[in-house]
């Protein structure tokens, strides 16, 4: 094998400027980009000149053949993920074939939706006397048996809850938050045609309903979807003293 190095890269959430600048200097110079489907933008995979294949519908084995095939070719090959990787990306069980096979990784982080969606919202996804804590989590389904969604919300912390707009109703139900409690559904966040949908843990369900809105958007509970009685930071609070 001629080429023996693979890169994993991160596309960002959708907006094509929000992918780093090592990831685009990768698809401006890969001979095969290999992508995640209509999860990643197209105008993200407008940087690649090199051939471009939809991973939707392939298996991990015809995946990975792709690659090596390329790589035995001498070419420099992208496997291009939406968001950042390491989020609900399973590149492990990707890259384990890989290196067996004597290939070289290269990770290559990317913005993930739950960060796009705290900027289109404006917000912090952690605030000073509103939540400390960021939970990522996601509803049971094909590939996992049982969440713990429930449990994990008894915490009162901001949870960020992926792949699980089709399931909000029994995810709004499950949850031990106050019926109050704030909530926002972003639909394609940084993407041109951005959706938010606000409202409570009551009423969010029947408002994504009415929204149309079943897949590709993030789900945010807790008090810093709408801030209010947030404490001040102490970084911008005092005088600082000089760094030494």
């Amino acid at each position: 094998m001629t080429n023996n190095k693979v890169y994993f890269v991160g596309s960002g959430p959708g907006n094509e400027k929000y992918i780093t600048v090592a990831g685009r200097e990768l698809l401006e110079e890969a001979d095969l980009v290999i992508y995640a489907g209509s999860l990643v933008n197209p105008k993200v995979l407008d940087y690649s000149k090199g051939e471009k294949i939809d991973s939707y519908g392939l298996t991990l084995d015809e995946t990975n053949k792709l690659i090596l095939d390329s790589l035995r070719a001498d070419k420099k090959v992208v496997r291009l993920h939406s968001g950042d990787p390491s989020l609900y990306g399973s590149i492990v069980e990707q890259m384990e074939e890989l290196k067996n096979a004597g290939v070289e990784i290269e990770i290559i982080p990317g913005v993930s939706s739950v960060f796009a969606t705290a900027a289109a919202l404006q917000t912090q996804l952690t605030l000073n006397n509103v939540s400390e804590t960021l939970i990522i989590t996601r509803p049971a389904g094909q590939t996992l048996e049982k969440d713990k969604i429930k449990e994990l919300s008894r915490h009162n912390a901001t949870m960020a809850v992926f792949l699980g707009t089709q399931k909000i109703e029994e995810i709004m139900e499950k949850v031990e938050y106050p019926p109050e409690t704030p909530v926002a559904v972003v639909f394609h966040a940084s993407w041109p045609d951005q959706k938010i949908i606000k409202g409570t843990v009551a009423d969010i369900a029947g408002k994504v309903k009415e929204a149309g809105v079943k897949r590709s958007a993030m789900i945010l509970i807790g008090g810093v979807v709408d801030p209010v009685n947030y404490g001040r930071s102490y970084l911008y609070g005092v005088a600082q003293e000089p760094l030494s």
